[in-house]
């Protein structure tokens, strides 16, 4: 069945009639197209006859329960997201429902915005394991999703490829936009965990307070504002694999934890005395020298050699050769289709420039950088004149050397955040900064 106005089809399954109308209510205000259904087999029903996107779902309900359904869509259906709610919340419920095929666990009451959040969520995940296909069927010589041919990226291939077949822990590192995570995620789905969890934590972003409650988890009421018992991401990713990006940015107490449960393979929630088993690979990444922040007292040196089994290091775009053009053509397809417009060709003498561009911000800044001009060109090519005002006047350089080094700095931020639109969170990502460092030098640049 076809898709209104381009939006998702959801399937909403509750006993309560209550719940259904407001969760349908609130879905079409959206723009979603919406199913609805009282029990597990009324839901079946509709699962066989139409194409879904996401099933959300109740877990108690008469006769057959949620979980039934969550096991039933996992064995007979490919492409579908589900989110459970449930009004029974629970760290057992939480962990089956994720360990049986769940993307997301919401538990009731929640706000208007928690469920647009989550179904958001679910749904950039189905996008994204769509398009994972996609590129395999459309690029045969794209290892594990990842787009490349160089001679540093077969070997990184062949490197996951060997990191798969094991349990050992990895620690990946690169430069900011350098596909670290996309590399995590291979290594996941390649490996025997692959129909387990990928749980990934971007330790950097997450308040060092509240880092060990996010991990392990927390009981009620063991700190002001717990008004519940939650899980944490290694309950969440049991059986599976957690990324740590940026495991540079915990603190050494921080680390002490993360030692004894790559030690012991156990954790404790926050406000407890007991300890639970997990079954959990960790795959840490970073774009710092650990070993020098190891030299330097930053980073505790057992933690280094527990993390540091294999490590896989992805080296720059401006490293990967021919890889530039071939992203670029992935890039300009993708985007193209997504604006339902066609793709605009290139001039020779623009892919000269792209290619030879230095590329800071790596992938992610082409990736920025081709969205923009898809969006933006009219024309059926693109030439020199379209780029980015910093790649045009970088054909040529003229180095300036009378100029001191804050405002060589300051030159370049600019011109980042003008590749990114403005966008302070993508900039800081392509400088290798925090945000809050970022406000700091912008304070700079505009004083100056």
């Amino acid at each position: 069945m076809p898709k209104a106005n381009g939006k998702e089809n959801i399937l909403v399954v509750d006993d309560s009639i209550d719940t259904l109308e407001m969760l349908e209510r609130n879905l079409k205000s959206k723009g979603y197209r919406v199913f609805t259904a009282q029990s597990v087999v009324e839901a079946i029903k509709i699962l066989d006859v139409t194409q879904i996107d996401l099933v959300i779902t109740d877990i108690k309900m008469p006769i057959n329960s949620g979980f039934e359904l969550i096991e039933h869509i996992k064995e007979n259906f490919k492409y579908i997201e589900i989110v459970v709610i449930t009004g029974f919340p629970s760290i057992e419920g939480a962990i089956r429902a994720v360990k049986n095929g769940a993307e997301e666990y919401l538990p009731k009451p929640f706000t208007d915005k928690e469920l647009f959040t989550v179904v958001e969520r679910a749904l950039e995940k189905l996008q994204m394991r769509r398009t994972m296909r996609a590129q395999l069927q459309k690029i045969p010589s794209a290892p594990f999703g990842i787009i490349g041919k160089s001679e540093s990226m077969r070997k990184i291939f062949e490197i996951v490829e060997k990191a798969a077949a094991t349990s050992a822990t990895v620690v990946i590192t690169g430069e900011s936009g350098t596909g670290k995570e996309l590399v995590a995620r291979a290594i996941h789905y390649s490996s025997a965990r692959a129909s387990a969890p990928f749980v990934p934590v971007h330790c950097g972003s997450i308040p060092e307070s509240l880092l060990e409650s996010e991990l392990f988890g927390y009981l009620k009421g063991s700190f002001t504002g717990a008004f519940e018992t939650r899980a944490g991401f290694f309950q969440t990713a049991d059986g599976g694999t957690i990324f740590l990006d940026e495991i540079s940015e915990t603190s050494s107490a921080m680390q002490v934890k993360l030692l004894r449960v790559l030690q012991e393979k156990e954790i404790c929630m926050v406000g407890s005395r007991r300890t639970q088993k997990v079954d959990v690979r960790i795959l840490a990444a970073t774009n710092k020298d650990l070993l020098g922040l190891v030299k330097a007292g930053l980073f505790r040196e057992d933690l280094y050699y527990r993390l540091n089994v294999i490590n896989i290091e992805i080296p720059p775009l401006r490293d990967r050769g021919e890889d530039i053009l071939l992203l670029i053509r992935y890039f300009t397809t993708r985007f193209a289709e997504e604006a339902k417009k066609t793709g605009p060709q290139f001039s020779d003498h623009a892919l000269e420039v792209l290619k030879n561009y230095n590329w800071p911000g790596n992938v992610r800044e082409l990736e920025n950088v081709i969205h923009r001009l898809v969006i933006m060109n009219e024309e059926d090519v693109i030439d020199v004149p379209d780029l980015p005002s910093l790649m045009r006047s970088s054909i040529s350089p003229r180095p300036i050397l009378n100029r001191t080094l804050a405002e060589v700095e300051a030159e370049h931020i600019r011109s980042v955040l003008a590749s990114v639109n403005g966008n302070k969170t993508q900039a800081a990502k392509i400088l290798g900064i925090d945000r809050k460092t970022l406000r700091e030098k912008l304070k700079n640049v505009s004083n100056s």
